[in-house]
């Protein structure tokens, strides 16, 4: 298991179009991966999970995965946080 915090610095946080680059690239890997914020955890391949979190800019996340890629997965979903969204 792999784990990481990242602060989210885009204004509006995840919500549409950022949370749907975010479970885009989540789904690119097969390992099972959650998002966290304070004491919820959901599915990163869900939109709804997702969004169901409110995640604002400003925000701390933890982003966790495990499984065969879990590494490249973390670090690939915390470069896309860490961007600004801008692909």
């Amino acid at each position: 298991m792999c784990a990481k915090e990242v602060l989210v610095q885009n204004q509006v946080g995840l919500h549409a179009r950022p949370a749907t680059f975010f479970i885009q690239k989540a789904n690119e890997f097969k390992s099972s991966i959650w998002v966290e914020k304070e004491e919820r955890r959901v599915n990163a391949k869900s939109l709804l999970g997702v969004l169901s979190l409110g995640i604002v800019g400003g925000v701390t996340i933890r982003i966790i995965a495990d499984g065969a890629d879990e590494q490249e997965a973390v670090d690939a979903l915390v470069a896309l946080v860490n961007s600004g969204f801008a692909e």
